[in-house]
């Protein structure tokens, strides 16, 4: 009797909505009127142009770590290399500096990447919670936001690091921005979003939060774990002021680093009359060229396997609960 009732009780289930005639006819009629193509043409035309802009600065990169000194002193490269050469590339190939400080970039990725997406789940997770769950969590989320607003400046922060005993290693461009609190805020309103049924679900079936957090929530939060993760990636990839600071070995200079000095100083290593003669080939811009272009390939690679998570993650953090 009692599952008879509850049955009763239950509302039916609504029949899907279908597209009639009419609206099938209508939405044809939008598609057709000469408003909507104008708006279509306009639209492409512009998001063209938007992306000729974005691409535009990496061919002409390209163009000009394949062109000879006295084509870019001639002005004669733009979008297409002339006097084409590959010296500059041999020159990299043959750059130990070069590699090292690519080899540190990528150390510096595995290891800060796996340290930050750990930190920001492991704070995003408990914040995400009620009051009733957390009675602490409102004090804690202003403590985080004021170290988001207010910082103690570099004079301090170097004590820190100089006290701590991670002066000149590879923890000094880690520890320091361990905790992304911008990335921690996206990642907690994403977790306020999913189906409280889950979790209650497992706590019911003897779950605790860590089972909770490793079985339920991070499976369901691919989207925003990837488009969280391409932002540490990339930051750890193109951050470069800290190791100037941090490090007092250039032997330690993540690529980011490595390629400021070559573009503010422009000194090359020479180590053989084979570079002497390799160099006097190429101009600094062209060198300078190779590097950065070489440089943006990992991030290249990597992106487009991000993609479609990154699609999903754009409005992170959107819906507020």
């Amino acid at each position: 009797m009692a599952s008879v009732t509850s049955e009763a009780m239950q509302p039916a289930p609504r029949p899907p909505v279908k597209k009639t005639s009419a609206t099938k006819s209508m939405n044809r009629v939008l598609n057709d009127s000469p408003a909507y193509k104008t708006f279509r043409v306009f639209n492409t035309i512009l998001m063209a142009l938007m992306a000729f802009v974005c691409i535009a600065p990496m061919i002409n990169i390209l163009a000009m770590s394949f062109s000879s000194e006295r084509a870019i002193a001639a002005g004669r490269v733009f979008l297409w290399p002339a006097d084409v050469t590959l010296v500059a590339y041999e020159h990299i190939v043959n750059t130990a500096a070069f590699w090292r400080a690519m080899l540190v970039s990528v150390y510096r990725i595995l290891l800060g990447g796996t340290v930050n997406m750990m930190l920001i789940v492991l704070t995003a997770y408990p914040l995400s919670r009620t009051k009733d769950e957390f009675p602490g969590r409102f004090g804690y989320v202003v403590f985080i936001l004021i170290t988001m607003l207010f910082g103690g400046g570099l004079i301090p922060t170097f004590l820190v690091v100089r006290f701590t005993g991670i002066l000149d290693t590879i923890w000094a461009l880690i520890l320091p921005q361990a905790v992304p609190v911008y990335n921690v805020i996206l990642l907690l309103n994403f977790f306020r979003q999913l189906p409280k049924s889950l979790e209650e679900a497992a706590f019911i079936d003897g779950a605790g939060h860590l089972t909770t957090l490793w079985r339920i929530v991070l499976p369901l939060s691919k989207p925003a774990l990837a488009t969280i993760g391409l932002f540490v990636m990339v930051y750890h990839w193109n951050e470069w002021f800290m190791a100037i600071v941090f490090l007092r070995s250039a032997r330690l200079y993540p690529l980011q680093s490595y390629l400021r000095g070559i573009l503010i100083d422009m000194t090359f290593e020479v180590r053989s009359l084979d570079d002497v003669e390799r160099l006097s080939q190429l101009s600094n811009r062209t060198i300078s060229s190779a590097q950065i272009f070489v440089a943006m390939i990992p991030i290249l690679m990597v992106y487009p396997f991000l993609q479609k998570y990154f699609a999903k993650g754009i409005v992170l953090g959107s819906v507020k609960g």
